[in-house]
């Protein structure tokens, strides 16, 4: 693969001071500092998928789950409506 990189001033001081070291090109002792630096990704054990196991949410029968958020609107509504109420009373 071909690719044009912007290496960091201290990264290219590092790499000049490997490829004097070992005696390699550039293209050799880069291929192998990223080998090294990238090996732990290759070498991390498979990650188990994550599965979802249902619960039983132990609600009464007849009442459906998936309408919970009617019901959670209309107790929003009957707690509005009883402070609107408190409210109007308590200016009388």
């Amino acid at each position: 693969m071909r690719t044009t990189l912007t290496i960091d001033p201290d990264v290219a001081r590092l790499l000049q001071q490997a490829m004097h070291g070992e005696k390699r090109g550039l293209k050799e002792t880069l291929n192998a500092a990223l080998r090294r630096g990238l090996a732990h990704h290759a070498a991390t054990a498979p990650v188990k998928p994550f599965v979802v196991e249902a619960k039983r949410m132990g609600l009464r029968a007849g009442l459906d789950p998936a309408r919970l958020h009617d019901l959670a609107d209309e107790m929003e509504l009957e707690a509005f409506a009883a402070t609107t109420r408190r409210l109007r009373r308590s200016r009388k």
